[in-house]
């Protein structure tokens, strides 16, 4: 893996261990040289995992819509802002740069681009590690509602398997050096009658 794409909240959130881990892991990042592609701000949890990575001297590629640069949140310190037309390019460019995906704590904007990601695994676009960094039990929810999607056969258990999942950087990075998708060839199996 040379560059990993986290996706997070542009706020802290509610406690400090959000902000204190998300700067860890840009640090791990750096540390074991491995680029950071984010969303490009300075605010909240995304500043916190850029500004790990550019402490611990890592390269950190920025990805915004130009309507938030306007808005003053870009990073101005990055090692690369890339300024792009809108969301959906946005997610396109990050998804391309990168050879796995994380999500930390964030909100409806964080959800949707992890399970985008996720989606497009399902549809065999990527063949990439996806995995959710659960600090202070923040995505147990999340992770149970796949479960339960699991149990009433609206997933199929081999998607299930795409979401790594850990409370710790170094172990979740671990988990996706190791990562192997299942081959499934059939995404969509007609109801047997």
């Amino acid at each position: 893996m040379r560059k990993i794409c986290v996706f997070c909240g542009s706020s802290f959130g509610s406690r400090p261990e959000y902000a204190a881990t998300a700067r860890a892991l840009g640090k791990i990042l750096a540390a074991q040289k491995i680029g950071l592609v984010y969303g490009g701000a300075k605010v909240g949890l995304m500043g916190a995992v850029a500004d790990g990575a550019l402490e611990a001297g890592g390269e950190v590629t920025g990805v915004i819509p130009e309507a938030l640069v306007l808005k003053e949140v870009a990073h101005s310190g990055l090692t690369e802002l890339k300024v792009v037309h809108s969301m959906h390019e946005r997610k396109a460019l990050m998804a391309s740069l990168a050879d796995g995906f994380i999500a930390l704590p964030g909100g409806f904007g964080t959800f949707e681009e992890f399970c985008e990601i996720l989606t497009w695994a399902q549809l065999g676009l990527h063949h990439k590690p996806c995995g959710l960094l659960n600090i202070a039990g923040y995505y147990d929810h999340l992770i149970a509602l796949f479960d339960h999607a699991v149990s009433e056969q609206l997933l199929k258990p081999e998607y299930r398997g795409f979401v790594l999942s850990d409370t710790e950087p170094e172990r979740l990075l671990e988990k996706m050096r190791g990562y192997h998708p299942s081959p499934v060839e059939k995404w969509i199996t007609p109801k047997e009658t």
